[in-house]
């Protein structure tokens, strides 16, 4: 019994060896557990459903072969794929998730969250991705032509790049006075994230309480991974790209 979580992986043509190592991942240690739970970014970039690439097609083909293999596989947005809706999933063979969830794994309670809502710091950041998120100018960017989507998703990210050379590093991370506000909000001592590109198991108070939060690594130089099997505590596991 094992249950894997990844994030971060920011699949994208320009990298084949990130796409390569996925698939060998999957291949190796995805098939036929209790579950695999991607935490956003999994794609560097989403424009809509009705794009097909062959990156998109072939990721899709594995995970389907991996829920077919009895892996539950459950996917939450990111910062950059926070496009992708039910038509993807539904082809993946995936379950789309809220950010935050909380899922109750061999016995114990974890806040699953993709992570950039807890940079508080980043007031910025924070503005931007409230407009990103409002359903609203979701559903009209996805009513624009591909090919308009496909430039104003270069805009977006040439931006971003550009804004966060000049940020300092520690604005860029979780705020930890906003991570015991989660936990304490829903309850729970345990938190899972990606996002900030900063793979570590911190241990804090909330509740009252000892508690932990893991922070999942990206895939640029590594394969980051958290296992989880029942009566052990989760593990961080790497091996280089």
């Amino acid at each position: 019994m094992t249950t894997l979580f990844i994030s971060d992986l920011h699949l994208e043509e320009s990298r084949p060896d990130i796409t390569g190592a996925f698939l060998d991942f999957v291949k190796a240690r995805a098939m036929g557990i209790d579950a695999l739970y991607i935490l956003g970014d999994f794609f560097e970039a989403w424009i809509g459903d009705d794009e097909h690439t062959p990156l998109q097609e072939t990721v899709a083909a594995a995970l389907s072969e991996v829920k077919a293999s009895g892996t539950a596989i459950y996917f939450m947005h990111g910062n950059r794929d926070f496009l992708i809706g039910e038509d993807y999933c539904n082809r993946a063979g995936a379950v789309l998730l809220d950010d935050p969830s909380v899922v109750e794994i061999y016995g114990t309670s974890y806040l699953l969250m993709h992570g950039d809502s807890l940079c508080t710091a980043d007031v910025e950041y924070q503005k931007f991705r409230a407009n990103m998120r409002n359903p609203q100018w979701q559903q009209m960017m996805l009513q624009r032509p591909l090919e308009d989507r496909k430039q104003m998703a270069r805009q977006l990210r040439e931006i971003s790049m550009a804004k966060n050379q000049g940020k300092e590093e520690s604005i860029m991370d979780v705020t930890p006075e906003e991570v015991v506000r989660e936990l304490e909000a829903h309850g729970v001592q345990n938190m899972i994230h990606g996002h900030t590109h900063r793979p570590a198991e911190h241990d804090l108070m909330a509740n009252g309480a000892p508690a932990r939060r893991i922070v999942l690594g990206d895939w640029h130089e590594n394969v980051w991974w958290l296992e989880a099997e029942p009566d052990q505590k989760p593990i961080l596991k790497k091996y280089p790209l």
